[in-house]
């Protein structure tokens, strides 16, 4: 019996290790494309994709590359997506390159590198956050906020 639990252990313990993988290997299922509405969209030079309602178009987010500044949004102690929020992006210089209103849950946002505050505001309550965006590397940021209404 010994040599069973010996043997069964490491098979226990790269199980576990594998978990998280294969959990983000889900994700990558097929998409149904017929209900993906997501466009890629420009404002002031800045190409950005918004949307992520449903499954299949969050997906269709999460999936693509080029966008170095993701943005997820959510509400509640479920941590539900929500797609109410206004924002703004602005470089160091204080210039504004970005505003979106009622956008969400995802936001994702091609930026030249440098240093960017990023403003969401949801039903008045606004939350902050510097990021230094790079070449190469994407920044993720998640805003969320614990009112579910």
């Amino acid at each position: 019996m010994k040599r069973v639990l010996s043997f069964m252990l490491p098979i226990a313990a790269v199980a576990a290790l594998l978990f998280p993988v294969m959990l983000q290997a889900a994700s990558l299922e097929p998409i149904d494309s017929a209900g993906v509405q997501v466009q890629q969209q420009q404002q002031n030079g800045v190409t950005y994709l918004a949307g992520g309602i449903g499954e299949d178009e969050a997906k269709a987010i999460q999936q693509t590359s080029g966008y170095n500044l993701h943005m997820t949004f959510s509400v509640g102690a479920q941590d539900e997506y929500t797609a109410d929020v206004d924002v703004m992006i602005e470089k160091s210089s204080g210039q504004t390159i970005l505003t979106l209103n009622q956008t969400g849950p995802l936001v994702y946002v091609q930026l030249p590198p440098g240093k960017y505050t990023v403003v969401a505001t949801r039903k008045g309550e606004t939350h902050h956050d510097e990021t230094d965006v790079g070449a190469g590397v994407s920044r993720n940021l998640v805003f969320h906020w614990n009112d579910a209404g």
